[in-house]
């Protein structure tokens, strides 16, 4: 049996509770690599036929295990030259602050990432620009314009030299 906690927006967390088997976690497997997969060659691979494949694919969408398909777009190709880790530390740490900055943060195209973090911050984001122009004119205007922000501490990426979208899972 395996326990998931999902994230929902207010920082509520929910669990489902699925039980998965090695036929499950296979599919999962499968899938991050290979999301256009066709139901077809997904079951033949598993040694399954497509009916109770398809089947399980619907059980673990519905559980919110697999949360969503997409491209995976090269941000060069499309002029998405700079990558910044963004530390934020909030003037107060409270639930009216967080709501306010995580929604403002939801709302921005340029930021792919935000998180919660111990330490000196509150906040670590991953922000996308065109380059470090845009990236100040980013700055300035969206999260300088936020009042519940104390400060905001950057980290240029020079050359990334990996990401991956796959989870270990075994």
């Amino acid at each position: 049996m395996c326990i998931l906690l999902l994230n929902t927006f207010k920082q509520r967390i929910k669990t489902v509770d699925i039980r998965m088997d090695s036929k499950d976690l296979s599919i999962l497997s499968i899938l991050q690599s290979k999301g256009r997969i066709a139901i077809s060659e997904l079951a033949s691979r598993l040694n399954m036929s497509d009916t109770p494949c398809l089947r399980r694919v619907k059980k673990l969408e519905q559980a919110g295990v697999i949360s969503g398909y997409s491209a995976q777009v090269n941000p060069q190709a499309v002029g998405l030259n700079a990558l910044v880790y963004v530390f934020v530390r909030l003037t107060e740490n409270s639930n009216d602050n967080a709501d306010v900055f995580e929604k403002a943060m939801a709302n921005l195209a340029q930021v792919i990432e935000c998180s919660v973090i111990t330490g000196a911050h509150d906040y670590l984001l991953k922000i996308i620009a065109t380059d470090l122009l845009d990236y100040e004119s980013f700055v300035k205007k969206s999260l300088g314009s936020l009042k519940c922000i104390a400060s905001v501490e950057s980290t240029v990426v020079l050359k990334q030299t990996f990401s991956k979208s796959t989870l270990p899972i075994k």
